[in-house]
């Protein structure tokens, strides 16, 4: 290999373990999230109220775009992600409320 390879291949290298360290705080991070809503659908569910709340849905999304802007993250894309987190969230209440 030349150098040049064999440089690319150790940055290629770096950029994978940061990766990979990445996705581990993401898969944390949704792990604490939902643990957070979970004890929420509980309250709800306790005090008889709707598993949904859409107008905290629509803040929490266009906080979402505006902090993806900020970001530097696409915004439909930060919507979407949202969106199903949002989507997973309602079904645990639901369950919950049964």
């Amino acid at each position: 290999m030349t150098d040049a390879v064999t440089r690319a291949a150790d940055l290629l290298k770096d950029h994978r373990e940061s990766i990979d360290r990445l996705d581990a705080i993401l898969v944390y991070t949704l792990a604490e999230r939902f643990k957070r809503t979970q004890a929420v659908g509980r309250l709800k569910a306790e005090h008889d109220l709707p598993a949904s709340d859409p107008n905290r849905e629509a803040r929490q999304i266009e906080r979402l775009e505006w902090l993806s802007k900020e970001a530097d993250l696409d915004p439909e894309f930060a919507k979407k992600f949202l969106t199903f987190i949002i989507s997973e969230v309602i079904r645990h209440h639901e369950k919950l409320q049964k």
